[in-house]
């Protein structure tokens, strides 16, 4: 008889695993980061665990009454077209893959719970909270994993202003990740989303040096990306 408390240790060696990639992919400043690895990587440790033991209850020893792996298989494909809705490109960011991932991860919860599953079910929730809540703490205390930070610059528009303050933050050792613009007038306010690991400061005392740049603000990026 399949014991649902003796299938955790595989759930976490999912979550050690996945998180060990992850963790490795967020110090290089992928797109994909240690939350998206190691959410994936527990939903398919999920889904596999449904597939092998969710569905005694319909089977019987020597025959197969019903299949209905099938519905589950089809709703961890199906699910895949929503998470892709999720996610978008703009400019060279990509935004949306921890969403996705989590949606992906909230199907096989509710697969789990559907076929009965519910202490797998519910260990792979508190995964999640885990992942949500506690690892991006864990990495704001990585001096190199280089988090997340915004830089707010006014500047005058139409001068080309935009790609000197550009290359300024590549320059310095800054991945962009995300831009927002927002235009008044012959002014034109620009958000950068910046991942590195250099001093804030100097970079923006660098860009406040370029010529047009009447305003520069530096923060956190839930702070100041909008």
């Amino acid at each position: 008889m399949f014991d649902q408390w003796d299938a955790l240790w595989q759930l976490g060696v999912a979550l050690v695993l996945s998180s060990a990639i992850g963790l490795e992919r967020e110090l290089r400043q992928k797109s994909a980061g240690l939350r998206t690895y190691t959410l994936v990587g527990v939903g398919s440790a999920l889904f596999m665990l449904i597939s092998k033991y969710g569905f005694f209850d319909v089977v019987d020893g020597r025959e197969v009454l019903l299949d209905p792996s099938r519905v589950a298989a089809q709703i961890a494909s199906g699910i895949g077209f929503i998470g892709a809705g999720l996610i978008f490109v703009r400019r060279d960011a990509v935004r949306g893959l921890t969403t996705a991932a989590g949606i992906w991860l909230v199907a096989a919860v509710g697969t789990a719970a559907g076929a009965g599953l519910w202490v797998l079910a519910t260990a792979t929730t508190v995964v999640y909270f885990l992942v949500a809540q506690v690892y991006p703490r864990l990495l704001a205390l990585l001096p190199a994993a280089g988090g997340a930070s915004a830089m707010l610059i006014t500047y005058e528009d139409g001068r080309g202003i935009l790609r000197d303050v550009m290359t300024a933050c590549t320059r310095s050792g800054y991945a962009i990740s995300d831009v927002a613009v927002d235009r008044d007038g012959q002014l034109v306010r620009v958000t950068l989303e910046l991942r590195g690991r250099q001093p804030l400061t100097e970079l923006t005392a660098r860009v406040g040096e370029v010529s047009g740049v009447h305003q520069v603000q530096a923060g956190a990026a839930d702070e100041l990306f909008v």
